[in-house]
């Protein structure tokens, strides 16, 4: 599973000096942080909807839909500090044996 994140990081990574007339992510990186802190947001919020949607209907297919292109832009706003999924699996793994609650009070 990682290594698609993995294979992602490294093109998102690629595309950072590409050409923005030619490239999404380089358009991104060109317009700076706030354009895409802005797609994170929005994709955030469409997954939340997406999400109310699904609890109706029992179709899940928008969730997946719009939980990738969540992830997709978070993992551009990563590479805007040079991290990458590895990065945050390394957090959730150290994560993994500890109490949610007590790694929230931990904070």
């Amino acid at each position: 599973m990682s290594d698609v994140l993995t294979q992602l990081s490294t093109v998102l990574e690629a595309r950072k000096a590409a050409d923005p007339d030619s490239s999404y992510v380089a358009s991104l990186h060109a317009k700076g942080l706030n354009k895409i802190l802005e797609k994170v947001g929005e994709e955030c919020t469409e997954t939340l909807i997406a999400a109310k949607d699904a609890e109706r209907s029992g179709k899940t297919d928008e969730v997946i839909y719009e939980t990738a292109d969540l992830w997709f832009h978070t993992l551009v706003m990563l590479s805007r500090f040079g991290l990458g999924p590895d990065d945050i699996l390394e957090e959730l793994g150290r994560r993994f044996d500890l109490s949610g609650l007590d790694e929230k009070a931990a904070r």
